[in-house]
């Protein structure tokens, strides 16, 4: 069996994380995002916006995987781990 590196640091990373930025702008329309790369196929995201009011911790972090889902699937996914989410209001 041989070691397969899904995503490496650097362009690839930059590209995965403007991707995920996208998917929760498209999601979560006027919200404040931050993706940042911290290893390869690891990320951390900041999201502020509005669309977390009356909601906790976890609904507001499902808004947030539910809009990235699609990249942390399938057998060879850009995405293998959010490292750090953090969601707030404005």
């Amino acid at each position: 069996m041989a070691l397969q590196i899904i995503n490496a640091p650097g362009s690839d990373s930059r590209e995965t994380a403007t991707r995920i930025h996208e998917a929760i702008a498209n999601a979560i329309p006027g919200a404040e995002i931050e993706v940042t790369s911290s290893s390869a196929g690891h990320f951390e995201i900041r999201v502020v916006s509005s669309a977390f009011e009356g909601k906790n911790r976890v609904a507001q972090h499902q808004l947030v995987y539910g809009a990235i889902t699609e990249l942390m699937v399938g057998d060879s996914p850009p995405v293998h781990a959010i490292d750090r989410l953090d969601c707030s209001l404005p």
